[in-house]
């Protein structure tokens, strides 16, 4: 009998929120190898992961990947090809971010703005720069994507009426990054996604913030949505796009 195929997947901010819970569900599944990046992989919500359900044939790997080192990623890669012979990867999911004040523009702090800036925008093409070479090994549709959001958006900006101007131009930035990356990169599926306003810690702090009691997306209701995403994700009808959870195309 030949033996089921591995998927690899990398998952970036893999001990919260979105992140753990796309980590979740992959390690669920059969014949999959789940590469959890976290800030600090001694964290007690990073040994948690250790913890979590694994399917048959499935296995965790935790690395460091901190949004603000220019090393990390490459090191991380490294340690996988030689500690736990990793030849490819197949999904790469650019998930940590910040989203920690909540100004106007004329309120707008430069410190907070760069510190947006570099972790949520920086980091992206610092991972893809690391990871590139394991996806481009991958025999399966290699998927960089990057979890964006339409706080970012420009053209719809009217709808997202509430003041962001530290992460909502972070989030323009990424999604830029996104499409170039489609663009630059013919052999690979990359896209842009918003997950929601999801109830996760980040996402209730910003609807607190603006008056409301939590986010109105469940982290259920997102993950799910996302996993379903990815899963069918080809580059003809995803490639170069921003697109919600749902499938759903959005406006840049």
């Amino acid at each position: 009998m030949i033996a089921a195929a591995t998927t690899t997947y990398l998952v970036t901010g893999a001990n919260r929120g979105i992140g753990l819970g796309l980590v979740t569900t992959y390690l669920a599944r059969p014949n999959s190898t789940i590469v959890a990046a976290v800030r600090d992989p001694n964290h007690a919500t990073s040994k948690a992961l250790a913890d979590l359900p694994k399917g048959a044939g499935s296995n965790l790997i935790v690395v460091k990947i901190d949004s603000l080192s220019e090393t990390d990623a490459d090191q991380a890669i490294a340690e996988l090809q030689s500690k736990y012979n990793i030849t490819a990867l197949d999904v790469v999911v650019a998930n940590a971010g910040v989203a920690s004040v909540y100004p106007a523009v004329h309120e707008a702090q430069a410190k907070d703005m760069i510190e947006h800036y570099r972790i949520n925008v920086v980091a992206v093409p610092i991972l893809l720069r690391a990871v590139l070479p394991l996806l481009k090994q991958s025999t399966q549709g290699a998927k960089f994507v990057t979890i964006g959001s339409v706080a970012g958006t420009i053209g719809d900006m009217e709808k997202v009426a509430v003041p962001n101007a530290a992460y909502g131009p972070s989030k323009a930035a990424v999604s830029w990054i996104s499409r170039k990356i489609h663009f630059e990169n013919p052999d690979l599926i990359s896209f842009n996604v918003h997950p929601g306003w999801v109830q996760t810690e980040m996402g209730n702090k910003g609807a607190v913030a603006f008056g409301l009691e939590s986010a109105p997306q469940t982290l259920e209701e997102s993950i799910s949505g996302l996993v379903k995403l990815f899963d069918g994700a080809t580059r003809e009808t995803s490639g170069g796009k921003f697109l919600s959870y749902d499938g759903t195309e959005l406006v840049w």
